[in-house]
């Protein structure tokens, strides 16, 4: 059976370079090349939708590979899809470098210039170690082999527009739905996911920024888990411990939690960091939380364009969610979007605090009424996100709205 080998390659002398070794080797079957980290990931997810044994046996990732820096994205390969070897391609072969990329979970390294006679014997021992997996695999239910979990943020123009009111509903419709859900709050310094939870915490995220293997149970001796069902990690509660999360500790961190559960919300407050940033970047889904008002459109405007130039999100890429609206205000979600250049859900949450001030003064906002009208408008996006399991029959039925009651209603009258 050919080996196929998937080369992960930005540079267009290096692409040459690879694909003509490649294309020499005895029983190898060279794949199109792809030419960033999002490229790969998005077409080794393809794959694994369809079965793990149409995944390549072995990734070749060229250090100058971006955005996500060659050691980031390998690590995030080796989680994900753990039934391919992955192969770094670098000019630097020294011992330091060479124990980096094992941790990280690659399964070789191959010095440039490139040589047949090394490439050729590490892609052999690499395949075999793969193929030797995947019959693992084969009758290993406990090991994850999926494509991961949805990871969506959730940003906010600017301080107190309902950030985390909305990351929290986003992730009770989902675990509501039957869908295991983790909920992080990565609001470092200011985080308040516990207070609206009424939760009492010992450890935080920041006990897993210095693993650098976080393995199943590492993870869930460091979540909290709610009575909701929900999932959750912690800001710490001291703020000035949100500097030991650094960018890089963050991709290991919503790596583990995408492998583990099948939707992740990140609460990352107003303020974005170098951890933020790394999560909005590896998001399937980034929203960005406005009030229709001059001065927090001008804070989703600003923050938009930032993103863009740091190159950690596009415009285009972005959806923002307009809270507190009414129809009386002179600012419309068409208007936020020309201004914005983003997409606008097309869920509004409609501004109704009265309903909510109870139980954010108690930190009971998981006991918000079926009938609240907030509620309601922020699980009906979550259904539009589509990060509630919708029941089989209710998009046909036009029956399903997004809230609880409606999927609770149905079942009964699909049991009875």
């Amino acid at each position: 059976m050919p080996t196929r080998i998937l080369p992960a390659v930005g540079d267009a002398d290096a692409v040459r370079s690879v694909t003509t070794l490649l294309s020499q080797l005895p029983d190898a079957e060279p794949v199109a090349p792809v030419v960033d980290s999002t490229q790969l990931v998005d077409t080794l997810a393809r794959l694994a939708a369809e079965s793990v044994d149409e995944l390549p046996e072995v990734v070749i990732v060229h250090e100058r590979i971006g955005p996500v820096p060659a050691l980031e994205l390998i690590r995030e390969v080796a989680l994900r899809f753990p039934a391919v070897g992955v192969i770094l391609v670098t000019s630097d072969a020294s011992p330091g470098l060479f124990q980096a990329a094992m941790d990280y979970g690659a399964r070789g390294l191959v010095a440039l210039p490139l040589s047949y006679e090394e490439l050729a014997s590490r892609v052999q021992a690499v395949a075999q170690w793969s193929t030797g997996v995947r019959r693992h695999l084969g009758s290993a239910g406990d090991v994850f082999t999926g494509v991961g979990g949805t990871v969506v943020t959730v940003s906010g123009a600017k301080g107190g527009v309902g950030t985390t009111l909305t990351a929290i509903q986003l992730a009770l419709a989902a675990q509501a739905s039957g869908r295991s859900t983790a909920l992080v709050d990565l609001d470092l310094q200011t985080g308040d996911v516990a207070s609206y939870l009424d939760v009492q915490f010992r450890r935080s995220i920041v006990d897993l920024a210095a693993i650098t293997d976080i393995s199943p149970r590492v993870l869930a001796d460091a979540v909290f888990r709610h009575d909701s069902g929900l999932a959750l990690l912690l800001a710490p509660a001291e703020g000035e411990r949100g500097e030991d999360v650094t960018d890089r500790s963050a991709r290991q961190i919503v790596s583990a939690l995408r492998s583990r559960y099948e939707v992740v919300v990140i609460d990352c407050g107003a303020q974005i960091g170098g951890a933020g940033a790394a999560a909005v970047e590896m998001a399937d889904r980034a929203l960005l939380v406005t009030t229709p008002d001059v001065v927090a459109v001008r804070g989703a405007k600003r923050a938009v364009r930032m993103w863009d130039r740091l190159q950690i999100r596009k415009a285009e890429e972005t959806t923002v969610v307009v809270n507190r609206h009414s129809r009386g205000t002179e600012i419309q979600p068409p208007l936020i979007q020309k201004i914005t250049g983003t997409a606008v859900a097309a869920t509004a949450v409609p501004a109704n605090f009265k309903e909510l001030q109870s139980v954010v003064d108690a930190g009971r906002v998981h006991e918000l009424e079926n009938k609240s009208a907030v509620k309601q408008a922020l699980w009906g996006l979550a259904a539009e996100l589509g990060l509630v399991k919708v029941p089989e029959g209710a998009q046909k039925t036009g029956r399903f709205r997004g809230g609880d009651r409606g999927s609770v209603s149905l079942r009964r009258r699909r049991e009875g």
